[in-house]
């Protein structure tokens, strides 16, 4: 077996493991996210969903996206103390950061957030749960470097149980004692800050305590100390991490906007349908973009332009694989558009508690249904991108999302300003993420161009057959004709959840599922089976 087709097995593995683990523990979480979301208010879910998440995710984003980029696309990880030590780096950065953020939020959050019990409690429990997950960081950038998925799997999958399992506790002590929710904000606080502590327990058990310390470089040969920290890798990490800045306010625009514009009860909604709708984007886009970051960080050697360290073999798999990903979701995304949007009506009566169904929710989750492609296809090209990209892209990069923030930012406000609701902020970032599809792809033509090799990428490839869109054309007029003659959306609007048992439900349910097995085969038997993704092979030891 050949050193390529080994890195292809271990990353593919890699995101097959994590597609495993999300779909354990999102199910697991799904069973009693559905019992957290009728015992806590409205007002303290959003603000914990919304508000205390985008504290968190800015600490942690801010801290640590930058070195981990960089690191993922050195090549002495493992052998470099001056590499490792940069792995300590998100530690420092983040508690001044955590300390900063935490008491800005509290002095500018607004009265009803701030007249909450517990707030200012909780916002220190928040910042302390991102101090302990960054400590964390030096294993993980170690188990990423030697691929050791399991440890990663262990530490995420125990990280979200326990998370989920001391919210639960915590908010269902509060209802049987009757404190009407005055403990909710304590409850996330702690379900985080528990989530912290299993993911460092699980590392330092894996790795030990000494790898959250510097190492002191080794004596070079002229007698001086050598640098604490590898100045290529260094000036890497400090350019993505700047990027991230923007990245950051890009990917939480809509908590951002939510936060100022909308009330307490709205931002719950918001959260929630959210919640549901980014399972399909946690579960499976995330673990994939990761593991193919990895992938093509390593079989394009880290941004490399030159002829003589790409070769035109290691330059056609990774086209093959980009490509072949692509086309894959593509073809997912036909069948979800077709399905989901007819079908979503029913799953809201399932997904959401009463008293969301009144709220914009349904209409977010519904509008989610086209986001889903967009983000898949953006997710690709970007982890292609981040793993190729220079300096020089990577700060050309940064001032174009510069570009796209604004973009972002005035379509949300004109779709609001349409009466488009809370979805406004779902449509805004569809446009967002189609903006900066389009930038990703034309620079994954010029980076093969500059190699000579631009005819190795078949983009009339990622486009679905003619036989799945004939199939899938049909079945959105038969499950239209079948909606209508079984009155399916009268029935579900007159009797809510209870038409779920209606047999003109069940049997409208069963048509989807026969023409959705259709679809799928069709494209498995037209294109799927003939696609070249890299796959993961028996090995017998040697």
């Amino acid at each position: 077996m050949s050193s390529d087709d080994t890195l292809a097995r271990d990353s593919f593995r890699s995101a097959s493991s994590l597609m495993g683990l999300q779909l354990f523990s999102r199910l697991f979480t799904f069973i009693l996210n559905q019992a957290m979301f009728r015992m806590a208010p409205p007002r303290a879910y959003g603000t914990a969903a919304i508000q205390f998440e985008l504290l968190l995710s800015t600490i942690l984003f801010l801290s640590r996206e930058g070195v981990r980029n960089a690191l993922l696309r050195g090549t002495k990880a493992k052998t470099d103390p001056a590499i490792r030590n940069l792995s300590v780096l998100p530690i420092f950065i983040g508690f001044p950061l955590a300390v900063a953020t935490a008491c800005g939020y509290a002095h500018f959050a607004g009265h009803d957030v701030r007249s909450q019990a517990h707030f200012t409690s909780s916002i220190g429990v928040y910042a302390l749960a991102a101090l302990l997950e960054l400590m964390s960081e030096p294993m993980h950038n170690l188990a990423m470097a030697e691929l050791r998925t399991g440890v990663r799997v262990r530490a995420e999958g125990l990280g979200i149980t326990t998370k989920t399992v001391v919210t639960f506790l915590v908010l269902l002590y509060d209802l049987r004692r009757g404190g009407e929710g005055t403990l909710a904000l304590i409850a996330f606080a702690g379900g985080q800050l528990a989530y912290g502590a299993a993911v460092l327990a699980t590392y330092v058990a894996a790795y030990g305590a000494g790898h959250i310390w510097i190492t002191r470089p080794p004596i070079a040969s002229a007698g001086k100390p050598s640098h604490y920290f590898d100045p290529e890798t260094l000036r890497l990490s400090l350019t993505m991490t700047s990027q991230s800045i923007i990245k950051h306010f890009l990917t939480e625009g809509d908590k951002l906007i939510l936060s100022w514009f909308s009330p307490l009860q709205d931002q719950g909604g918001y959260a929630v349908a959210v919640n549901y709708g980014s399972l399909v984007a946690r579960i499976v886009f995330q673990p994939i973009e990761e593991a193919s970051r990895g992938f093509f960080s390593k079989v394009l050697g880290g941004g490399s332009t030159s002829k003589d360290k790409t070769s035109h073999a290691e330059l056609e798999q990774a086209a093959t694989a980009l490509v072949s990903l692509m086309s894959v979701q593509a073809a997912f995304s036909v069948v979800l558009l077709v399905f989901g949007t007819a079908y979503i009506p029913i799953l809201l009566q399932v997904l959401l508690p009463r008293q969301y169904l009144a709220t914009s929710a349904p209409q977010v989750l519904s509008a989610w249904v086209w986001y889903i492609p967009v983000l898949a296809f953006n997710g690709a090209l970007e982890a292609f991108l981040s793993s190729v990209a220079t300096p020089r892209d990577l700060n050309i990069q940064s001032r174009w999302m510069a570009v796209f923030s604004a973009v972002y930012i005035l379509a949300s406000v004109s779709f609001f300003n349409l009466h488009l609701g809370d979805a406004s902020l779902v449509y805004a970032n569809i446009l967002n993420l189609s903006v900066r599809i389009i930038y990703s792809a034309t620079f994954v033509s010029a980076f093969y161009a500059r190699l000579g090799a631009r005819q190795l990428l078949h983009w009339k490839s990622v486009l679905p057959g003619a036989q799945l869109l004939f199939c899938a054309a049909t079945s959105a007029v038969l499950i239209r004709a079948s909606s209508k003659v079984l009155k399916v959306d009268g029935i579900i609007n007159g009797a809510g959840q209870i038409s779920l048992t209606q047999t003109s439900v069940l049997l409208h349910i069963a048509v989807g599922g026969a023409l959705g097995l259709t679809s799928v085969g069709t494209w498995w038997i037209t294109s799927g089976r003939y696609l070249s993704l890299p796959r993961t092979r028996h090995i017998k030891s040697q």
